[in-house]
């Protein structure tokens, strides 16, 4: 049981990652692919819930959906913070090449 939930975990990341990434190659902004895996945070946080919910059938599978809420949270902090790193980037090789 627990194997199917690491499992899901891991899904959900990548389909948040994947979602993000769609949302970047859209409107070529690093800051909106964060915010929208922010988002998904939450929403995959509730799904996860459901799920847990659904299969231990236990009030306190719901922690496992804030587990998953956590992880994703990391993950766009971790999409904000490159965001940041490539705009400094940026603008240090613009103002250095004129």
């Amino acid at each position: 049981m627990e194997g199917f939930f690491f499992i899901l975990i891991g899904f959900l990341i990548v389909i948040a990652n994947v979602i993000g990434f769609l949302f970047f190659r859209k409107k070529k902004n690093l800051y909106h692919a964060a915010f929208i895996i922010l988002l998904l945070a939450g929403v995959f946080g509730g799904l996860g819930s459901v799920i847990a919910l659904i299969i231990i059938r236990d009030p306190f599978a719901l922690f496992y959906g804030l587990n998953i809420a956590y992880y994703l949270l990391i993950n766009s902090l971790i999409v904000f913070l490159v965001a940041i790193f490539v705009t400094i980037i940026k603008k240090f090789t613009s103002s250095s090449i004129m």
